[in-house]
């Protein structure tokens, strides 16, 4: 099946125009980025490489209807007409998820439940027998989005979100999800090469993300995706795809990637989860609180997702540490391009640093900036004013 299909990729909002690059490079053809994501045309062989090599989107969906509607009756019709059994076997069981923005129906419960009745109806048209819900661990998972007029339905096409590549197995409070940190090392300017350091590593993310990068990994390479559970599904295309894959990593080795916590936990847990994902090699970790932190070299990058008030709960404490961070920086890390995501507007001002960018971006549901602090020897003090 090489026809070209209709496909959507979301991803963390403030990504979009980087995830519409990296479709383009993987050969995706009529894109078009919206907020949240990218629509974009392409085959099978297509679908499978996204899933496979796209490290910031976080799900691939089929769309495989839409239409206008006025009210739930006219969802249910849309989605009865569909070809469900074409698409997966009765024995898969599947889930519904609808969203919507200023759409007029009432409920979207409502709505999920006549979709669901609508793909079970269809089936025992066709065969006689309905396919059973999960909605924890579905085989097939089915996207539906309404507009105030209009709808898509989809067929999902990853399974489990992207950004759960299959390698970090521990974790500690509010983890950053991985395609959100490939976004920001993109952000960053960062290439395999230059010196990459994050002080406050937490349960490593970064680290593996960079890793992955510098080694030329697909992120995809260690799991499972919802399109082998479709009749469509092309187990000879994709062997050949996830060799190719193989064949174009690298071995590991140190890559110029450093990571550091204060918290002694938090380092060995990183530890744990690089060595799980065999590139413990590629990285080196330290344990010192950041205000004593000697830069590993005299230039480089820095990317940190500091504890804010959702992680560390305490305001004060923050309007304490900042200061401290700032004056570290100042003293020690010239010559360094800092970045720093936070959902805390005052860290600059409290840091006493200037902010060259203000990225807007999102970390699950929470709003956050995406803060750009290039230390250049004596140039970065913000003096208070009187």
């Amino acid at each position: 099946m090489s026809a070209s299909l209709s496909f959507f990729a979301t991803c963390p909002r403030g990504l979009e125009a980087l995830l519409k690059d990296e479709l383009t490079a993987l050969g995706a053809t009529q894109l078009d980025a919206t907020d949240g994501g990218v629509g974009f045309a392409g085959d099978l062989a297509l679908c499978y490489r996204a899933n496979l090599h796209s490290r910031l989107a976080t799900r691939i969906l089929w769309r495989v209807g839409k239409g206008k509607y006025l009210n739930e009756e006219d969802i249910y019709k849309a989605a009865f007409a569909l070809n469900w059994p074409g698409w997966f076997a009765v024995g898969k069981n599947f889930m519904v998820k609808v969203t919507a923005t200023k759409s007029p129906v009432k409920s979207l419960e409502f709505v999920t439940l006549r979709i669901k009745d609508a793909v079970c109806d269809r089936f025992r048209e066709a065969v006689g027998s309905r396919p059973y819900i999960d909605t924890k661990t579905p085989d097939v998972r089915v996207h539906a989005y309404l507009t105030d007029s209009a709808y898509e339905l989809f067929v999902d096409t990853s399974g489990a979100a992207l950004y759960q590549r299959g390698l970090r197995r521990n974790s500690i409070e509010a983890p950053l999800r991985e395609n959100l940190a490939a976004g920001i090392l993109k952000l960053s300017g960062w290439q395999p090469g230059t010196p990459l350091l994050d002080p406050m590593t937490g349960s490593g993310t970064f680290l593996l993300e960079a890793a992955m990068m510098a080694l030329n990994i697909a992120p995809g390479s260690k799991r499972k995706f919802g399109f082998e559970n479709l009749k469509n599904f092309d187990a000879t295309l994709w062997q050949k795809l996830q060799q190719q894959a193989l064949q174009q990593a690298q071995p590991v080795s140190f890559q110029k990637l450093y990571g550091n916590d204060m918290d002694l936990r938090a380092v060995r847990i990183a530890r744990q989860n690089l060595q799980q994902a065999g590139l413990l090699d590629a990285v080196q970790l330290t344990n010192v609180d950041f205000t004593v932190l000697v830069p590993p070299t005299d230039h480089g990058v820095l990317v940190a997702n500091p504890p804010y008030g959702v992680r560390i709960g305490e305001d004060e404490e923050l309007a304490a540490l900042y200061p401290k961070m700032g004056e570290a920086l100042k003293r020690r890390f010239a010559g360094w391009n800092t970045y720093f995501l936070t959902n805390d507007m005052r860290m600059p001002k409290l840091m006493r640093l200037a902010p060259s960018k203000r990225t807007p971006m999102f970390n699950g549901a929470l709003e956050c900036r995406l803060f750009e602090i290039k230390m250049v020897a004596g140039s970065n003090r913000k003096e208070a004013k009187e």
